[in-house]
């Protein structure tokens, strides 16, 4: 598998598609029509036992964080493959929550958090709800642009695609944010358990329809998704209503099984309550009869809603393809999205009977995983197109990007990179259905619908504007700061060994001499190495001359933002 060769023909063909007709950005001409061929090499779930370097740690930053810190780089080479990766695995306790920014919340001072708040009667000039979902979602990009040497991010947003919730829907800004505090708890917590707190969430039971799924009407809406998208996984239809794993009688046996929640709004002001109730009156007593695909299992009636509850999640629990269907999507998440009948083998069935084996807490098999000969092996390393979310914070990370302390300009700069990465069709809070993003299901283009006709230049308008002018708020300006990185490189004066140092941090996959050879065109100006180390020196001689100082800054911000357009960028 040639990747250069691949994501430049994306590229290609989503550059040239001004005279085709109009198509859903989800499929694009250019992108994967069958499935690839991967050649593996034989590393399996056994631990990596190679060498342990700088290209293995930056491979392991790419996929279990928001791009790469050079100074969480220079942190794992002072450690073990197995410190470094449990360090990566420890997830802190916190207690974060969203701020108000816009005076006109009275009910919620600015600079104090509003998710116990009521709301002020909405007027012509101000929406409550939609004020506290831009603080909402700023709060969060703020969590990945600044997030520690952690893993936690990474999971946060996995398990938000994975069970998915969709904040126009729910229309409570604060249902969401304990909808995302669940899942920031349990990032790397037990799934099971994490199932049954998501299935009595209230974000949830506003989104699947839970509200209204009583005795005499139940709802199938989450009983459905329940089975197909959250747990089991839908397998290939066999019969009408048959699909596989579960059918369309156990569909509507769980929606009974689930009836008479509600999420409850009046303790939202409480701390530490929870939004939801359980009505006994409007729930089905009666016994639910489940299909052969459950070992025609009878789960008893009754008034005990949480009963039922967890003998319906010990029915779907016990089956043998859950645990390999979240194994798939994890897989696809942190390695690849080809599973083929080698993967499936040798590391989906014993990833799920870890998995199984302890009572479905993911952490071990999330460190198996990224402690396995599979993970670092050549053929795992930059085969992903980066998502809207990777690109936006990753090249603010990379580059060190600094915010303002005014909490309200902050929340302006972290919306801003929300927006962005909303408009490249990753939109924080909002996935474009219940299935999650595309792009880590759909067959066989997968991560390629990342990129199409219009997302791609977005993505180059971003690098540019952030390279050469900045975001900016009022009294701030949000720029990648181009003569502060190279001066963190290890030889900047070198024009050969700064375009490598930059390249190694920037691309997920070596580029050819002859890239090499062209990048460092934008520092020599065509003239002998010495054109650019001449000028390095005179800027580091006299820092604070100015015209010494824009001729080395004019130089970089033309090389970093060429190289941001390249496509060995836009994989991970």
């Amino acid at each position: 598998m040639n990747r250069r060769d691949a994501m430049n023909g994306i590229l290609e063909g989503a550059l040239h598609t001004e005279d085709l007709p109009s198509m859903d950005s989800s499929e694009q001409l250019f992108a994967n029509k069958v499935l690839p061929t991967v050649h593996h090499t034989g590393g399996g779930l056994e631990p990596y036992s190679g060498i342990w370097g700088t290209d293995q740690i930056l491979h392991l930053l790419r996929r279990t964080t928001f791009g790469v810190v050079p100074a969480d780089v220079q942190t794992l080479e002072t450690m073990s493959m197995e410190q470094g990766i449990n360090t990566i695995l420890t997830i802190q306790a916190e207690n974060s929550m969203p701020l108000t920014t816009d005076s006109r919340e009275e009910l919620a001072p600015v600079g104090e958090t509003w998710v116990y708040a009521l709301y002020k009667k909405a007027d012509s000039t101000f929406t409550p709800t939609s004020i506290r979902t831009t603080s909402l979602k700023s709060w969060w990009m703020n969590l990945q642009l600044t997030q520690p040497l952690s893993i936690r991010e990474k999971m946060v947003l996995f398990w938000h695609n994975h069970f998915v919730t969709e904040r126009d829907t729910v229309n409570d800004p604060r249902f969401t944010w304990r909808y995302l505090a669940l899942l920031r708890t349990n990032a790397l917590g037990n799934w099971k358990d994490l199932t049954r707190q998501v299935t009595m969430d209230g974000a949830m039971l506003r989104y699947l329809n839970g509200n209204t799924n009583t005795r005499t009407s139940p709802n199938e809406n989450y009983g459905r998704e329940l089975q197909e998208l959250f747990t089991i996984g839908k397998g290939p239809e066999v019969a009408p209503g048959d699909y596989t794993f579960y059918t369309e009688t156990d569909v509507k046996a769980a929606a009974r099984v689930l009836t008479g929640w509600q999420d409850d709004a009046t303790v939202l002001t409480t701390p530490g309550s929870q939004p939801w109730k359980f009505t006994a009156s409007r729930h089905d007593t009666t016994d639910k009869q489940f299909s052969n695909r459950y070992a025609n299992r009878v789960i008893a009636g009754g008034t005990d809603g949480l009963r039922e509850l967890n003998d319906l999640l010990d029915m779907i629990f016990a089956q043998e393809e859950t645990a390999k269907y979240l194994c798939r999507r994890l897989y696809r998440w942190f390695v690849y999205y080809v599973i083929d009948e080698w993967t499936e083998t040798n590391i989906i069935v014993p990833l799920a009977n870890i998995l199984r084996s302890n009572n479905y807490d993911v952490l071990p098999v999330v460190q198996t995983l990224l402690k396995s000969a599979h993970f670092y092996d050549p053929l795992s390393m930059g085969c992903m197109i980066k998502s809207p979310v990777d690109f936006t914070t990753g090249m603010a990370r990379v580059f060190g990007m600094g915010y303002p302390a005014d909490i309200v300009t902050a929340y302006k700069v972290y919306n801003y990179v929300v927006t962005q990465a909303a408009a490249m069709q990753q939109d924080l809070g909002d996935p474009p259905s219940v299935a999650g993003w595309s792009a880590y299901y759909q067959s066989p283009q997968f991560y390629q619908v990342w990129i199409n006709s219009d997302t791609l230049p977005r993505r180059t308008t971003l690098s540019n504007t952030l390279v050469r002018t900045g975001y900016k708020p009022t009294g701030f300006t949000y720029i990648i700061d181009s003569v502060a990185f190279t001066l963190n490189l290890s030889n900047p004066r070198d024009p050969n060994a700064l375009t490598e140092g930059a390249a190694r941090l920037l691309f997920a996959i070596p580029i050819t001499e002859g890239q090499k050879t062209f990048l460092k065109q934008f520092l020599n100006s065509g003239l002998p190495d010495s054109e650019w180390t001449r000028n390095w020196d005179d800027y580091l001689a006299d820092p604070g001359n100015t015209t010494k100082l824009n001729v080395v800054k004019t130089k970089l911000q033309n090389l970093y933002a060429f190289m941001l357009s390249m496509p060995e960028y836009q994989l991970q």
